[in-house]
């Protein structure tokens, strides 16, 4: 279970990002076939399904070129500013010693043990508990925590989460994501695109079908079979882009928490932050992509089948087997809770309450020392 930084998942992360990378080409491509297909289809209504193709075809080598720079652009532009993206979906802004001396020394203390680099950090105002390391190199790396994480978690519990995301930045799971995060992008990007066109274009056609006996389109068929198809394609770049999202194993979790008991050795303190931080991580306004990057991960996939996260029952029971700690069970944080809700509907703490408590605190009982009497006439004043 001590595995923090193990040759073998670093040296697949390595070789999981090439194959991505060669893979997003290939989805490129696809979708440029269904897109170019799709539009020979709208623009030969009347021809057959095999000159529709064969025009698609000669299409597609005109696209492919301008489909490649299009794709290494995306790449430049994510690698530079993805970063930036994030924030402005978070809010995260990085913070300085003076700002979070705790938070900073804490995590300076983890890096300085491992003789790393020391990422940025970041904090993004929210109500829900969660962290996340973003970054594709070590100028890059960061790690983002959300403010009432800070508040709300001990010292001991909040260095385990850092060492937790300190831990996927040195397995390079990071930089895995981030390229994950670009290839469902660009999927998402060209899906909607299509379809955005289909749906355009489908009422128009369906007019001037409607309008032609099938006796003279005979062969309008095709065009039919190769809308189909084109459809066809993108579910299927959508299905591979599944597989990707799949292929990043969830064991990398178990890793992360590994490598955060190796480094503090403190496996009881990994638990209680996971046992907090469950069912309380949902960030509002933000992508699936991100939330896949998180520390945990409350939205699942249909029948859990796409879940990118392991249950926190399994990852604190291999921190109880492997690490030897010890389970305090869900752990009731009822202001939490009230303010997460809060948050998600778009309430402030005057408007459900949460902030009665501080904003009248009790009057403590004034001493002798405290009173101020009136004074009395001084009678050498007369």
């Amino acid at each position: 279970m001590a595995a923090y930084g193990l040759h073998t998942h670093i040296r697949g992360n390595k070789a999981r990002s090439v194959f991505l990378l060669a893979g997003l080409f290939l989805l490129v491509y696809i979708l440029t076939f269904a897109f170019v297909l799709a539009f020979n289809a709208f623009a030969n209504q009347d021809a057959p399904l095999n000159y529709i193709v064969s025009r698609a075809i000669v299409d597609f080598t005109v696209f492919f070129i301008p489909a490649t720079i299009a794709t290494l652009i995306w790449i430049m532009i994510a690698y530079r500013f993805h970063q930036s993206m994030i924030d402005s979906l978070t809010g995260g802004h990085e913070v300085t010693r003076a700002e979070e001396p705790k938070l900073y020394n804490l995590l300076e203390n983890l890096c300085i043990s491992r003789g790393i680099p020391m990422p940025k950090l970041k904090v993004m105002p929210s109500s829900a508990l969660n962290a996340f390391a973003t970054g594709l190199n070590e100028k890059q790396y960061s790690i983002t925590v959300t403010s009432d994480l800070v508040g709300r978690l001990k010292d001991d519990e909040i260095e385990a989460v850092l060492a937790h995301e300190l831990t996927h930045i040195r397995n390079g799971d990071v930089q895995l994501m981030v390229i994950a995060t670009v290839i469902a992008g660009i999927v998402s990007f060209f899906g909607e695109l299509l379809f955005r066109g289909f749906f355009r274009t489908n009422s128009s056609w369906r007019t001037r079908s409607s309008g032609s006996s099938s006796s003279s389109r005979k062969g309008g068929g095709g065009a039919v079979i190769a809308i189909l198809i084109a459809v066809a394609l993108v579910a299927i770049a959508w299905l591979l882009s599944i597989v990707v999202k799949m292929s990043l194993s969830r064991s990398r979790e178990y890793l992360a928490d590994a490598g955060s008991v190796e480094l503090t050795k403190n496996p009881d303190a990994m638990i209680r932050a996971l046992r907090k931080i469950e069912g309380r991580g949902e960030l509002e306004g933000v992508t699936s992509s991100v939330m896949e990057m998180c520390l945990d991960n409350p939205r699942s996939g249909f029948v859990d089948l796409f879940a990118t996260h392991p249950s926190i029952d399994a990852r604190v029971d291999a921190l109880i087997r492997y690490a030897g700690g010890k389970d305090p069970g869900p752990i009731n944080m009822p202001e939490v809770d009230k303010a997460i809700a809060a948050e998600a509907a778009g309430e402030t703490a005057d408007e459900t309450g949460a902030g009665e408590t501080e904003s009248q605190p009790p009057q403590p009982a004034q001493g002798p020392w405290d009173q101020q009497p009136a004074l009395k006439p001084n009678p050498w004043d007369r």
